[in-house]
């Protein structure tokens, strides 16, 4: 395994580890709003399909970095 490989581990786990912070803060900000259930219900589902969104468009832009970078090696 090459030096650029171990960086692009270790960058792949600083940012996993900072999204799952950011959806725990949220979670807990969320949770201990005062809001009634229903609402709370809401904001929940709305959040969560922001978050499906955008870790989709996240993961096909890997997808895509990844398959440029394979056509330059020429594999």
């Amino acid at each position: 395994m090459s030096s650029r490989d171990d960086d692009a581990n270790v960058m792949m786990y600083l940012l996993a580890g900072v999204g799952l912070g950011a959806i725990i803060g949220a979670a807990a900000g969320l949770l201990f709003a005062p809001k009634p259930g229903s609402e709370l219900r809401s904001d929940i589902g709305d959040k969560f399909k922001e978050l499906k969104g955008k870790t989709t468009e996240w993961v096909s832009e890997q997808r895509a970095k990844r398959g440029n970078a394979a056509e330059e090696l020429g594999v």
